[in-house]
């Protein structure tokens, strides 16, 4: 946990923001595979993380901002607990560290709220992704699971989103700590990947870094020569020489903060020419896009930056051609970059995500674009100093979709569709670092991973 302090701050600013109400906080509880003592790994709600830093399963929380109250409710380890984990701190342990004088047993939460109901006072909650949490929804406020997110907080939304949003020095210093086991991560994986081995082996070698430093990932890994999967959660394929790897992964801290980076690499340690200048239109349009990171900036200006110098490489590979500005505001440049810029991190790897992507990334006057591509881009809004966000800009050629293009004569004065043949077994590239905002422009975080042709090639070449 952060210092006492810190959660006492964070719950007052939100009163202040709130001004009135009940502000009702439910956090995770475990959740079982297969039977009830089988559970998945526990992970604790990350806005009930931020306000009150208890990482344990089966609390809820309410700040009566009208009386001026803060109660925890939870209950103490039993002996049957002690049995089974051994020796817990107390439910008033956690409470001190947290800032906290009043705890109730769980059951007593219902009353708290039935009474508040009475007096028609207004009870604020948060989105709920978990459906054990919409039950509950249900059993507390009489709301149907299904009608659940009509009656959410936008209120309440926009101060955590305010206050989340902004990350503090202690925070950046978690992400820190997760990229610096995310950096030997992908290490690890540019030295071990080699031909004849299976992609799953990487994958599980750089779990088991991650477990042995007792941190998990903060997400499942993306690690293919499919790279034109975007989200491809495979790893069964035989790499090959010849092919390269996109490798998306990422570690958290032991306080949940999180990391995502991507490099690409090739097997064996050499790209083919065709890969390099791909590659090397893609990493100048990082670069680009990075260097145009500033406080007051909209990401989405940045999001177009970044596509107007892939279409302006692939220009000059003749994959594209006619104007490069007429391309993009038609969106020709998005067959082969589907997908936003980047995105907020933080406790999340998409930061906030759960609270709603349009109340994260966009706002009242930037709205999120119906165009193909751009329809996918999390954060459009302008950036302020504390945000950290990702910059991960692709270049993939998905078979599919150039088909359904070419059928379609889509966009055949900005496209080369019979260039493009030589490149459907490409796959894809995508690089992609973490990047915190500050006053006077940005810092990319962590200490740097190999990302030129040469740092790649000389990394992927070492033997382990």
């Amino acid at each position: 946990m952060f210092e006492t302090s810190t959660y006492i701050e964070r719950r007052d600013r939100l009163k202040k923001d709130l001004q009135s109400g009940i502000l009702l906080f439910l956090g995770n509880d475990l959740s079982p595979m297969n039977y009830p003592e089988n559970t998945y790994p526990f992970r604790q709600d990350s806005t009930f993380l931020y306000f009150w830093g208890i990482d344990l399963p089966g609390l809820a929380a309410i700040i009566d901002i009208d009386a001026n109250r803060e109660i925890l409710f939870g209950r103490d380890p039993t002996l049957h607990d002690m049995v089974w984990t051994g020796p817990q701190p107390s439910l008033n342990h956690h409470c001190l560290k947290s800032g906290l004088k009043e705890s109730a047993a769980p059951d007593q939460l219902q009353g708290e709220l039935k009474q508040a109901l009475k007096q028609s006072r207004r009870i604020h909650f948060l989105p709920q992704y978990r459906p054990e949490n919409l039950i509950k929804i249900q059993t507390l406020l009489g709301i149907v699971p299904a009608f659940g997110k009509n009656f959410v907080s936008k209120s309440f939304i926009k101060a955590v989103v305010a206050q989340r949003s902004i990350k503090s020095r202690e925070e950046v210093e978690q992400i820190e700590t997760a990229l610096e086991l995310t950096s030997a991560m992908h290490a690890l994986a540019m030295k071990m990947s080699r031909a004849g081995m299976l992609e799953q082996e990487v994958v599980a070698a750089m779990a088991g870094l991650a477990e042995a430093h007792g941190i998990g990932a903060s997400y499942p890994s993306i690690f293919s020569v499919d790279g034109q999967i975007l989200h491809n959660p495979r790893h069964e394929n035989i790499m090959q020489q010849g092919d390269i790897i996109i490798n998306d992964s990422g570690a958290e801290s032991r306080m949940h903060y999180a990391s995502d980076i991507t490099r690409t690499f090739p097997v064996d340690g050499k790209f083919t020419q065709k890969q390099t200048e791909i590659y090397t239109v893609l990493l100048n349009a990082q670069l680009k896009a990075i260097a145009a990171v500033m406080p007051g900036v909209e990401y989405r200006d940045v999001h177009t930056l970044a596509c107007s110098q892939i279409a302006a490489g692939l220009n000059s590979l003749g994959l594209m051609k006619g104007d490069v500005s007429e391309a993009v505001a038609a969106g020709a440049h998005a067959l082969f970059m589907p997908h936003g810029l980047g995105h907020m991190i933080g406790l999340d790897v998409h930061d906030m995500e759960g609270l709603g992507e349009d109340d994260v990334g966009y706002t009242d006057t930037i709205r999120r674009s119906h165009q193909f591509g751009t329809s996918h881009l999390r954060l459009a809004r302008a950036l302020e100093p504390g945000f950290v966000v990702t910059v991960e800009p692709g270049i993939y050629f998905i078979p599919a979709l150039i088909d359904q293009w070419q059928a379609q004569g889509k966009f055949e004065n900005f496209i080369d569709y019979k260039k493009i043949e030589n490149y459907r077994d490409f796959g894809g590239v995508r690089i992609e670092d973490n990047v915190l905002v500050h006053d006077n422009g940005q810092r990319v975080l962590g200490k740097p991973i190999a990302k030129t042709v040469a740092e790649v090639e000389a990394l992927s070449s070492q033997i382990l």
